[in-house]
């Protein structure tokens, strides 16, 4: 049985870990996985046909569910009871958990881009950040093998900032939405390509999971396993094996360490029963999220490593860094009062606009460095809480302004990259333990000069974007007030940075950890930058290469 003598003892059942106890089962190795959060079954918990009207507060998001009462996460968010995090003075994060088996990929938005050439190698080209271990064409084999596994939707357009697919790999991509149509529109008139976005959302059948019948948010979860989540396809794939055992509600506190440099040993909290218990396998692989690993890290201090396990380099915690978020909406005039149609599609955007500016930057016409791109919210969406909000008045004449506007607003998110700086990081707060007695993390925060102009040039192209369709844009904030929170856009990564030295990075470009032979992280913790793209698809294509290398490594007998 794995559970009694794994080859393999994985943390985390989210996209990293599933991912990489997949590729070791069907290696043929026995893989023991520990989940920190509760069982969960989408084919009978996701509340895919509510709508908004069945729920309190007409769906509104609360503090224990941030993005909506039918949101697939449970016992999870960005505060958590028992479980809380500190800041420190002057610094604003948030540290968003998900408490169940699956992890995040039940709620996320599963936005798949690939990282280029450009992103890989950010160091090389401006001096900044630090550059990946491996360039764009060791990994596009890996891009076009996850993308077949995972399920992903779009098209090859040969935008610079979107790698190209090999042919047949993608999926088809939705048909764009009238809004969408009109938004690529007024970005070609002032010099700027739309692209489809591409989603881990099927829109052919796939293995056991059913195509997305365009009804239902993904969101909510998706019980016929047509938006990607490892509970419906990696983890269940792994399972037919018969080589992997998840042992859930297993709160992992630290590793043990021998004096030969191996982990000897996993321990964690029983929830259930609140006792202290340990697992030991061939080797270990974290991937329980970048700050929960590097927690997990750093808590496991001993007289060999004093400043926590595998941080000999002094990174483990450093180089956190987070997507950059600002938004703008308007009402658009040509829009208002346009007949109705079934436009729900896979309830993301079809399209969007990927990052146009890398020529400028080259040449030194901008004033930030790195990326961003914009997605699109618009369309026919279901009413909520928030459909008509800001339309004045009552009765009859409400209802009709209400029908009138209902799909002629649309919405930018920007979405754009940090760079890493020494004002972020994690560290551990000893004056603070969660209800299991582990240690809490302590975040620093501070949104650099890079990220705030890069935003402020993001606000003046969305109000352009709105004005050229017609639209009237609101007054533009400032950057910084316009800026997410560190953490809240859920992309945090870099806290176990790989790199090609030990004296700067915590893993080799496997995620094998300098200092330990049979330490391996597969989560967003060993980015070392963070591209304007959204992380899931990188890093479950790393966990993929990563964990076929481990999985050689054991049949070699080197691990």
């Amino acid at each position: 049985m794995a559970a009694e003598h794994p080859d393999v003892v994985v943390v985390g059942s989210g996209a990293g870990g599933a991912m990489a106890a997949y590729v070791l089962t069907q290696a043929g190795h026995r893989v023991l996985m520990l989940e920190a959060g509760r069982d969960y079954d989408p084919k009978t918990e996701t509340p895919m046909f509510q709508t908004s009207a069945d729920a309190p507060l007409l769906g509104a998001g609360t503090p224990d569910k941030n993005f909506g009462y039918f949101d697939a996460t449970v016992d999870g968010g960005w505060q958590v009871p028992g479980e809380p995090y500190t800041t420190a003075e002057g610094s604003e994060f948030l540290w968003w958990r998900s408490r169940m088996l699956g992890g995040r990929t039940n709620h996320w938005g599963r936005y798949s881009l690939r990282f280029s050439e450009h992103d890989f190698k950010g160091y090389s080209r401006d001096g900044l950040g630090a550059d990946w271990p491996f360039d764009y064409e060791e990994l596009a084999p890996w891009y076009d093998r996850t993308e077949a596994l995972v399920g992903v939707c779009g098209a090859n357009t040969g935008h610079p900032d979107m790698p190209d697919s090999s042919p047949g790999v993608l999926q088809p991509p939705p048909k764009a939405r009238v809004p969408e149509l009109l938004i690529a529109a007024a970005a070609q008139k002032l010099g700027i390509a739309a692209a489809p976005m591409h989603r881990a959302v099927l829109t052919r059948p796939l293995d056991d999971r059913a195509p997305c019948f365009w009804a239902t948010p993904c969101g909510h979860g998706c019980s016929i396993g047509a938006a990607f989540q490892t509970t419906t396809s990696l983890l269940p794939l792994a399972r037919k094996t018969g080589l992997l055992t998840i042992r859930t509600d297993a709160m992992v506190s630290a590793v043990d360490v021998d004096a030969h440099g191996k982990v000897t040993a996993v321990r964690y909290v029983n929830r259930k029963t609140g006792k202290t218990e340990s697992v030991s396998g061939r080797a270990v692989v974290l991937a329980a999220s970048a700050c929960e690993s590097a927690r997990i890290l750093l808590n496991s201090r001993n007289e060999r490593f004093p400043n926590g396990v595998a941080n000999s380099s002094g990174q483990v915690g450093r180089n956190l860094m987070d997507s950059t978020g600002a938004g703008l909406g308007a009402m658009i005039p040509a829009l208002v009062g346009r007949p109705r149609y079934n436009e729900d599609g896979h309830t993301a955007n079809h399209i969007f606009i990927p990052w146009w500016g890398h020529e400028q930057q080259a040449k030194g016409e901008l004033d930030f460095p790195r990326g961003y791109h914009l997605e699109i919210g618009s369309g026919f969406d279901a009413p909520n809480a928030w459909t008509g909000a800001g339309v004045q008045g009552y009765g009859t004449a409400l209802k009709r302004r209400v029908r009138e506007t209902y799909g002629a607003g649309v919405y930018f998110a920007l979405r754009g990259e940090m760079l890493p700086n020494r004002d972020c990081y994690m560290d551990i707060d000893d004056d603070v333990r969660d209800k299991w007695g582990i240690p809490v993390p302590r975040f620093h925060w501070r949104w650099a000069e890079h990220e705030l102009n890069q935003v402020a040039h993001g606000l003046t192209t969305m109000k352009a974007l709105i004005e050229t369709m017609g639209g009237e844009a609101p007054a533009l904030p400032s950057p910084e007030a316009a800026i997410r929170k560190g953490g809240e856009i859920i992309h945090e990564v870099g806290t176990t940075r790989m790199g090609t030295s030990r004296k700067d990075s915590v893993t080799d470009q496997w995620g094998k950890a300098w200092d330990l032979s049979n330490l391996y992280v597969t989560d967003g913790g060993v980015f070392a930058s963070n591209p304007h793209k959204n992380c899931t698809l990188t890093l479950m294509t790393l966990a993929m290469r990563n964990a076929d290398y481990l999985a050689g490594e054991l049949t070699k007998g080197a691990a």
